[in-house]
């Protein structure tokens, strides 16, 4: 069993920081020391940052984004096009997709994807109001921008059956060879999918 190397308070400090995606025990130890130097330049801010987050967070009730007011910012511009939804596991995906600049669109989270093996099905999905969403005169098309997995395929077929009889185009993001990638470091799945879904050059 391995001693505290610090008060009470920064042995927290460290087991929360350590909880983070992608920061173990170790990293979290660092975080924390850097933390602790730069005091009145990083950590107050980010304590002061933290509780306001705290107080204003709320999960948008159009879409299911995160954001600080409802509706999200997204939902709320009008420069987007609302004649496209684009559907997204989780509010990552979506900020991903932001960050590339990718989506003019409105987004749908649905918090997960459908896995009977966890035990997650549809009616643990924001689904329902995708549905709603979906058949909206102004809405054209809906893409399925849903993980690569069995789990995201499976979510991405329940869906596309769930809105067959909407008059709405349901497509789905291509899968295959990456922007730089080289064909001889790429696995058979990627190159079965970018041979199937090949397009005019």
């Amino acid at each position: 069993m391995s001693s505290a190397i610090a008060g009470p308070e920064i042995e927290r400090l460290i087991q929360l920081l350590a909880r983070l995606p992608g920061l173990g025990p170790r990293s979290a130890r660092r975080a924390a020391l850097h933390l602790i130097k730069k005091r009145e330049t990083l950590m107050e801010p980010l304590t002061t940052a933290l509780q306001t987050a705290i107080a204003r967070i709320t999960v948008c009730e159009v879409c299911g984004n995160i954001d600080t007011q409802n509706p999200c910012t997204v939902c709320s511009d009008p420069r987007r096009d609302r004649s496209l939804i684009v559907v997204v596991a989780d509010v990552a995906d979506l900020w991903a997709l932001e960050r590339a600049h990718a989506v003019n669109g409105l987004y749908h989270v649905l918090g997960a994807t459908l896995s009977p093996l966890d035990g997650i099905g549809p009616q643990d999905l924001n689904i329902d109001t995708l549905a709603a969403r979906a058949r909206a005169p102004d809405v054209k098309e809906v893409v399925l921008a849903l993980n690569a997995t069995v789990d995201g395929q499976t979510t991405a077929h329940y869906i596309t059956d769930m809105l067959g009889d909407a008059d709405v185009r349901v497509t789905g993001l291509a899968h295959g060879v990456p922007v730089g990638g080289e064909l001889d470091y790429l696995d058979e799945g990627t190159l079965s999918a970018a041979m199937r879904q090949r397009t005019p050059f």
